[in-house]
């Protein structure tokens, strides 16, 4: 059987956590326009969160060997 190609741009920005394979990302709106935002708006978008499940299985299409 060939080798399946990672999506590069994926695993640059998810991880995996735990034992039972959930996925990990950063939160968006946190690059750019930071003056307007409030500093308890910024700090909530620094946390990383779970992946939806629905998510999840798009991601790990794109990330064969995770």
């Amino acid at each position: 059987m060939y080798k399946l190609k990672t999506r590069k741009a994926a695993s640059k920005r998810y991880k995996a956590v735990g034992d039972n394979k959930k996925i990990s990302r950063r939160k968006a709106f946190k690059s750019h326009l930071l003056q307007k935002k409030s500093t308890n708006r910024k700090r909530q978008l620094s946390q990383t969160v779970i992946a939806s499940p629905g998510d999840t299985k798009k991601i790990y299409l794109m990330l064969p060997y995770l």
